[in-house]
């Protein structure tokens, strides 16, 4: 797909891959959000109240900052946004890349992969984040979709 980016954040690898395999079946650019400090493992600990996930999604306010951003946003009509679900939302790493770059007039199409939830209240929070953009309802991507089931999902968007 031409003019498209695949942009993801994985905690854990997990979104890393389907993230690789969906830009490889559509032929897209791939880009990772990561942020500017990288998180651990007790970091993750979605358990201990005083985790950094835990702290960060507790506020809404929070912007973890990113390593990097993409300097050429500009040539991306569609940008593929993935990300483990936290909390029933995106993580705040995905709202901090939302907020760095200009999204009007593109499409952004949400994908997640999770442990048991679907994708929540991700994308109507997208909405807000990214104004101006044509953020469509996503899908969770658990396990290892085919390229031809990927390929197929992306060309029906």
């Amino acid at each position: 797909m031409a003019n498209t980016l695949v942009a993801y954040f994985s905690a854990t690898g997990t979104t890393e891959r389907v993230a690789k395999d969906l830009a490889a079946a559509t032929g897209a650019d791939l880009f990772t959000i990561a942020p500017a400090e990288p998180y651990t493992a007790a970091d993750l600990n979605w358990n201990d109240k005083r985790s950094r996930s835990s702290v960060e999604m507790n506020d809404e306010g929070c912007r973890p900052a990113l390593a990097q951003t993409v300097e050429n946003m500009g040539a991306y009509q569609t940008v593929f946004v993935g990300f483990p679900v936290w909390w029933y939302v995106e993580p705040r790493i995905i709202d901090t890349f939302l907020e760095a770059h200009e999204f009007a007039g593109k499409t952004i199409v949400p994908f997640a992969t999770s442990g048991g939830s679907g994708l929540g209240r991700a994308p109507q929070r997208m909405r807000q984040l990214a104004p101006g953009a044509n953020v469509l309802a996503g899908k969770v991507l658990n396990g290892r979709p085919s390229a031809a089931e990927l390929k197929s999902w992306a060309k029906g968007l």
